[in-house]
């Protein structure tokens, strides 16, 4: 198995996207994806996505164009490490959800 994008955002297209997988969670949830993915894209630029590995660990994946000179490298490093510990129960819960339901995993609690 490889790797399952969760959602994702383009400061390129202006769009956001998220896994049909993933519709059945609540709206509240995928409301705040939306918003996290979407801020990020306008004050950064570039891409972002949240992407489970094959173990079902979540992590932040981000990118720009190579003629994108607005894109802000060192704020994109430090904005992933807010979200990250902002979200963290929110992201913990995700990996959760996604190594008992997708991945079929038995539930343990932390």
């Amino acid at each position: 198995m490889e790797e399952t994008v969760l959602c994702g955002a383009s400061a390129y297209t202006k769009k956001y996207y998220l896994n049909k997988d993933f519709e059945k969670l609540p709206t509240s949830i995928q409301e705040e994806l939306r918003i996290m993915c979407v801020l990020f894209t306008a004050e950064i630029g570039g891409t972002i996505q949240l992407v489970y590995d094959q173990e079902g660990n979540l992590y932040v994946r981000t990118d720009y164009n190579e003629n994108d000179f607005g894109y802000d490298e060192i704020g994109s490093g430090l904005k992933v490490k807010q979200m990250q510990r902002e979200h963290s129960e929110l992201f913990e819960s995700l990996e959760m959800y996604y190594k008992v339901m997708i991945l079929g995993k038995p539930f343990e609690e932390k």
